[in-house]
């Protein structure tokens, strides 16, 4: 299952955008079912998570967080992904495209790092080429079938 939830009241995220572009970049690497969480926090919470787990106490655009590992249940953890709503719209204003654009590269980016891709290990030329194949492509995806459903808004516990 890939659940996304949305703790950002003033982002109107599309769910089915997201868990379509995760179906398929999960297709694309043969990871058959994977259990994932993509979260769309804002630059407080990410703040905390950056500080407690990698020891820098600022916002960052995106932090994943791997399992990989089978349980008990028979699922297939693969991990989560969380991402910075107020970061990715500065990235997106001063790169000049749409916020939906950078979230979707950012949901890439921390997919990649879920299945164990390093920045000095190939992942930037790997990234670039899902981001060739998948920029845009959720969108229209997202509108053909599950409607236009939106992410479950969850407030922090």
């Amino acid at each position: 299952m890939i659940e996304i939830i949305n703790l950002r009241k003033k982002a109107d995220i599309e769910a089915a955008r997201f868990q379509t572009l995760l179906r398929s970049l999960a297709r694309d690497y043969a990871v058959y079912r994977p259990e994932i969480a993509l979260a769309f926090v804002g630059d407080a919470e990410i703040r905390t998570l950056n500080r407690t787990f990698r020891k820098k106490d600022k916002p960052t655009d995106v932090l994943s967080f791997p399992l990989r590992e089978r349980a008990a249940d028979g699922k297939y953890y693969l991990g989560d992904i969380i991402i910075s709503v107020p970061t990715a719209a500065r990235q997106a204003k001063r790169l000049g495209h749409p916020l939906e654009r950078e979230l979707e590269y950012l949901t890439i980016h921390g997919f990649l790092h879920l299945l164990g891709y390093e920045h000095d290990g190939g992942h930037e030329e790997e990234e670039a080429l899902m981001r060739k194949k998948y920029a845009g492509r959720a969108a229209r995806g997202a509108a053909v079938g599950a409607g236009r459903k939106r992410a479950k808004k969850k407030s922090p516990r």
